[in-house]
This record gives C-alpha cells, sequence and structure tokens, in this order.
C-alpha cells in the first residue's frame, strides 16, 4: 500500500525555510526507512511536510506518524535548527494510492515550492479530503489560521 502523510508545523508557523527543510526531509526520509516503510519522497513547504512511503504492514500507520514526529522533533530540538522550541501540530492525514499513481503523486509532492505560490495549504488540504472522498468535521481539523 503506498500511503502519503500530511500533517502541520504547531500553530502553522512558517519556520521550515528552504534552508532547514532538505536536513529535515532527509532525516525524516531515514525514520521511514528505519520503520522498514519504503520512503519514496518527503517534501513540504513552510508550515507543512507530505511523506510519501510503501507501508511496511507490520507498522500501523498512526505509529508511524507518531514515530517521525517525535523523532524529527527531537532532530530539530537537538541540533537547534530553530531558534525557538519546535514541535509538529496534533493530527495528521493519510492518503492511500494504487501503484499506478505513485508516479503523479510523487510529482506533486516534489513540487511544493511551485504548489504552494499558487494555493494554500488549507486549499490543498481540502482538495485532498474532496479528492479521496472523505467526509470531515471541520472541528476535527487542522487549526487553519489567517
Amino acid at each position: 500500500m503506498h500511503v502519503q502523510l500530511v500533517f502541520a508545523v504547531k500553530s502553522r508557523e512558517n519556520i521550515l525555510t528552504a534552508e532547514i527543510r532538505p536536513r529535515i526531509f532527509e532525516y525524516v526520509s531515514g525514520i521511514v526507512s528505519s520503520m522498514k516503510h519504503k520512503s519514496i519522497i518527503v517534501n513540504g513547504f513552510n508550515d507543512h511536510i507530505h511523506v510519501f512511503l510503501g507501508l511496511n504492514p507490520n507498522v500501523s500507520i498512526s505509529d508511524t506518524v507518531h514515530d517521525i514526529k517525535r523523532s524529527s522533533s527531537i532532530f530539530i530540538n537537538e541540533i537547534l535548527l530553530l531558534k525557538n522550541h519546535f514541535n509538529w501540530q496534533e493530527g495528521y492525514g493519510a492518503f492511500s494510492y494504487s501503484r499506478s499513481q505513485v508516479k503523479t503523486i510523487y510529482q506533486y509532492i516534489l513540487n511544493q515550492e511551485i504548489h504552494h505560490s499558487e494555493k494554500s495549504f488549507k486549499e490543498e488540504y481540502l482538495n485532498l479530503l474532496d479528492e479521496n472522498e472523505i467526509e470531515y468535521d471541520s472541528r476535527f481539523l487542522f487549526e487553519f489560521f489567517g
């Protein structure tokens, strides 16, 4: 199963700058691989991250997200990539895809910077929910500020 995970920086702060994103995304890819998932691509923008992986059936999606968030937060805080304490926002989205969709999703995630010159994270996330025909209660979505 191929799964795209999406989650945001706490309070949706725009703190994942172009200078630090590669280190964070590489680290997250390493976490994914250490859990014996297949890391396909990790990318994102200033306030959120996309993790596309081939799921190891022995590890749940919730455990995967928990370990990625915990380990990457520790990494970011220990090597002082940011001036202030870093945390991910609670919650995440998980979207599954067939093998025939892998190239399309890979390209979509690869082009996050271009994509977000035209669309906000809120618009992107709500679009993902709609495309996947996922009913939702807005009370349980990410905190979308502004």
